[in-house]
């Protein structure tokens, strides 16, 4: 199985990729929430939870909220700050241009889901 890699965040850096930082406890988004970005941390650690429950803990190099991006869904989960973190944002037209641009990229991101989805499928 080939691995996930992490999201290099100079290639970001060159595209113009804008950087937010959050505080522990800080919300990034909430479910339901319409989606208009994803995001790859820089640095610290981003709980993904839904119905109270951590699903995910994203460090440094991994991505986040790319689902509403990919299907134009509402927010699926909430994203909180776990801890002092930066992101980077990419908006959807940087996501698209990401996708035809760099298929290791675009396979990057589908290893990502599938790996997700083969998490939960364990887990039952």
């Amino acid at each position: 199985m080939t691995a996930v890699r992490p999201i290099d965040t100079g290639s970001l850096d060159q595209l113009g990729a804008p950087v937010l930082r959050f505080e522990a406890g800080e919300k990034i988004f909430l479910a339901d929430e319409t989606a208009r970005a994803m995001f790859v941390v820089r640095s610290g650690r981003v709980d993904v939870i839904i119905y109270g429950a951590v699903l995910e803990n994203i460090r440094a190099g991994g991505i986040f909220g790319e689902m509403s991006l990919i299907d134009d869904e509402p927010r699926s989960a909430a994203a909180i700050a776990a801890e002092p973190t930066e992101v980077s944002v990419i908006d959807q037209a940087t996501f698209m241009a990401l996708i035809r641009a760099d298929a290791d990229f675009a396979l990057n991101i589908m290893r990502l889901l599938s790996a997700r989805i083969r998490r939960m499928n364990d887990q039952f």
